[in-house]
């Protein structure tokens, strides 16, 4: 498969994986949407089966997204990607604040994140200027924030308070604008094929993801932070690291790696990803919230926009800086 994807060209790569992608995932849809149909007698049994298949659409909803968002920025262009997933992060991290309470002495902070702080790490992406990108966040907006929201005057909950918006720029600022910043990498002989990699990023932490997922309904055990979360176990967490490792081998075609290569960067990604999408969840607890929805009161887990881009969060900045690393960029 590695030589096949290397002698395609990249429009004859992108038609392959469109192919491929879009029709795993609509054969998904239509076999969950044929089991949706069957009637049972037993109504309990019938209401766990109900249970299970929207978990089960909760995450081919998710994967659907995943890779909607890498079709838009292929077809959109480099530049223009960079609106797009700057509208991600700004819905995002509305997302998180808006099920956080807030103090009128937040305002200032709040309006310099979402105005000042998210297009100004945006413009560096597009600027091309990346050792100020890499610490605009944790640098200069962690030290900034805080003074603002001291001239409140308010030191109620001082601490948690920034805690909490820090908390989301990091996320859904600076972890999201890792992978619009991938597009903008000049790798050595890998000419305008930057968005593959994007597809190579969300592709390989979607699978482990997923995989973790799957595996957690049939080979169940004690959890490891049943209070945290009911399907995070040593050996299914194991099972999705090496399923999206081993597929990211499998696309080292259409990456500047060889077949090793790539299955050590999509491992990097796919740990970074797994262990903060578990991050996300301790955090849902906290708020006591199933979802990052805009009420919280769905029940798939997967109800909101933060739901199905957390551990794409976590996993860009990781993989981009060791991406960057290795070629000395």
């Amino acid at each position: 498969m590695y030589f096949y994807l290397k002698s395609l060209t990249p429009g004859q790569q992108i038609g392959a994986l469109f192919v491929i992608v879009f029709g795993i995932l609509l054969a998904a849809s239509v076999t969950l949407f044929a089991f949706s149909i069957k009637e049972f007698e037993d109504e309990q049994r019938a209401q766990q089966r109900r249970a299970a298949l929207e978990r089960y659409r909760g995450v081919v909803r998710t994967s659907w997204f995943m890779v909607l968002v890498f079709w838009l920025g292929w077809l959109i262009g480099d530049r223009t990607a960079l609106t797009l997933f700057c509208a991600v992060s700004f819905f995002a991290l509305r997302e998180f604040l808006t099920l956080s309470p807030t103090r009128r002495g937040d305002h200032r902070s709040l309006v310099l994140a979402f105005f000042v702080v998210l297009p100004l790490q945006y413009w560096l992406v597009w600027a091309e200027h990346f050792d100020m990108f890499a610490v605009f966040i944790p640098v200069y907006v962690f030290l900034a924030l805080p003074f603002a929201s001291a001239l409140a005057n308010d030191p109620t909950r001082f601490l948690e308070r920034n805690a909490k918006l820090q908390w989301g720029i990091m996320v859904c600022i600076y972890g999201m604008s890792h992978v619009p910043a991938l597009l903008m990498l000049k790798f050595p002989g890998y000419d305008h094929r930057n968005a593959f990699l994007v597809f190579f990023l969300v592709m390989v932490v979607q699978t482990c993801m997923v995989t973790q997922h799957l595996a957690t309904r049939q080979f169940a055990r004690t959890p490891v932070a049943p209070d945290i979360s009911t399907s995070f176990h040593w050996h299914t967490w194991a099972i999705g690291l090496l399923a999206g490792s081993v597929f990211g081998a499998l696309l080292a075609g259409i990456t500047p790696w060889v077949p090793g290569t790539a299955f050590a960067f999509a491992l990097i990604a796919c740990l970074a990803g797994s262990m903060g999408h578990f991050v996300m969840k301790a955090l849902k607890r906290d708020r006591g919230i199933p979802s990052w929805g805009p009420d919280g009161s769905a029940t798939t887990g997967a109800g909101g926009l933060l739901d199905r881009v957390d551990a794409l969060c976590f996993a860009a900045p990781v993989f981009f800086h060791s991406a960057r690393g290795y070629f000395n960029l």
